[in-house]
């Protein structure tokens, strides 16, 4: 017997309230996402990307369909639950990084699990390993103000990982960067999936680093479907 996507998303319908009548922005999503696959999701702007990974996330819930991780069916749990899913199976990493500035980028990468009740002798090995694996252990006492905006962006990839999610869900993680900075946390993630077989869902502008990904798919009037190729074939 095969085994489950990491993630599967049946029918998901999601809308918002406006004036002028709902706005409907999800309208039947389908998706599922193996083991230590990296998928893109791409579109225009406004076309619903975040508001999908927010729901693939549990950060917000459906209007309609269902939403399983590992083969659990998560739809209609309770928020405590949720809560206690995302944080042993889910990295969360955005295009601003949301470090915490009064402490330093050690701290904030063993800040989950310190939230969780781990130990801080246990957090702290595991965080200075990920902040090796990232190259920042020279940058570990420092402040969050101190650092680079690549570096931050490294910090924050670090901490969405000290809990060692399955899935790391990313929003935009290079657009507030430079090309070169944004080319390293993309090629760390690409590592960490391949080695970790971390499932990667990442919403990009940058469609270069989509096409380094193992599928393209795009939201388009509420649904998702796989890209064309993004440059022709020779």
């Amino acid at each position: 017997m095969s085994e489950p996507a990491i993630l599967a998303a049946r029918d998901l319908h999601k809308a918002f309230a406006s004036p002028a009548g709902p706005i409907r922005v999800l309208r039947g999503v389908n998706l599922e996402v193996g083991r230590g696959e990296m998928t893109a999701v791409v579109g225009a702007s406004g076309s619903g990307k975040t508001t999908l990974l927010q729901v693939l996330g549990t950060l917000d819930a459906p209007d309609r369909g269902e939403l399983f991780f590992a083969g659990r069916r998560l739809t209609g749990l309770a928020e405590s639950e949720l809560a206690d899913h995302r944080n042993a199976n889910i990295g969360f990493i955005f295009q601003f990084h949301h470090l915490l500035p009064e402490f330093t980028a050690l701290e904030n990468v063993m800040m989950p699990g310190l939230i969780a009740g781990r130990s801080r002798k246990e957090m702290r090995s595991r965080a200075l390993d990920l902040l090796a694996q990232v190259e920042l252990s020279h940058r570990s006492e420092h402040r969050s103000g101190e650092l680079s905006g690549g570096e931050q962006q490294r910090v924050a990839l670090a901490r969405a990982l000290i809990m060692e999610p399955a899935l790391l869900l990313a929003d935009e993680p290079t657009g507030n960067l430079d090309s070169a900075s944004g080319g390293r946390v993309f090629d760390l993630l690409r590592e960490l999936s391949r080695t970790r077989s971390l499932a990667v869902v990442m919403v990009t502008h940058n469609m270069e680093l989509a096409s380094a990904m193992d599928r393209v798919l795009t939201l388009s009037d509420g649904l998702l479907a796989r890209s064309r190729p993004l440059f022709p074939e020779p």
